[in-house]
């Protein structure tokens, strides 16, 4: 028995060792199984957004795009301020006097980010303007462009007939249109977002999140489509 117990005793200091390198050495991140690193990793396996009257706001409480980014690795998630027990969710994650809402539609590739200040029954998301993406999920194949012949064509067009290079444009100026985005439709929420072709002309498309990629199967053209 006093065998055991010893054992017992020196996996307990090696358990609790390990338990200090994962939470002071790297910072929380490997431990995806916290209620709160989950919801971390589920806003950064998703585009982050932020509206154009959003920014306005969150500049004049002096909250930069960084620390909106730094929350999600510093942050603590507050669950009693947050909204979790609907299919579209919301939670705030704060860090001293840094705090904002993220957003989570049902069925969407984005995180939207709002200020804090106001009760979470107090937040929607956005249906007018235009919001910056100012984080993508590490994934150089997140864009999907159907294979049919008309998105084919299109992409011919426009220049851009590998989807790496759109996701290359939507990272440097890309911007999401709420007012032709519709988050309430079934099965899948429809963004609407825009990016810029080689020649600068600016390429709108609806797109979905389907299987972790952001799927487009038609663009917006500003000049004459001649794909069928």
């Amino acid at each position: 028995m006093t065998t055991f117990l010893n054992r017992l005793k020196v996996y307990g200091i090696g358990f609790g060792i390990g338990l200090v390198f994962v939470f002071f050495f790297f910072q929380n991140r490997g431990c995806s199984w916290l209620p709160g690193n989950r919801v971390k990793n589920a806003i950064l396996d998703r585009v982050i957004v932020v509206s154009d009257e959003e920014a306005a706001l969150l500049k004049s409480k002096g909250i930069t795009n960084k620390e909106i980014i730094a929350l999600l690795n510093e942050g603590k998630v507050d669950f009693e301020k947050s909204k979790k027990d609907t299919e579209s969710k919301i939670y705030y994650l704060a860090n001293g006097a840094t705090a904002v809402y993220f957003t989570l539609p049902s069925e969407s590739f984005i995180a939207e980010v709002k200020a804090a200040g106001q009760p979470v029954s107090k937040i929607k998301n956005t249906t007018e303007g235009l919001g910056r993406f100012i984080h993508f999920p590490k994934d150089d194949d997140l864009i999907f462009a159907d294979t049919l012949a008309k998105m084919t064509c299109q992409q011919e067009q426009i220049g851009m007939i590998q989807s790496r290079m759109i996701l290359k444009s939507l990272q440097q100026n890309g911007t999401i249109d709420f007012a032709k985005t519709h988050f309430n439709v079934t099965p899948k929420a429809e963004q609407y977002i825009n990016f810029n072709d080689p020649k600068g002309r600016r390429i709108g498309a609806n797109a979905v999140w389907y299987k972790n990629k952001i799927t487009l199967h038609t663009l917006d053209l500003p000049f004459q489509d001649t794909c069928r």
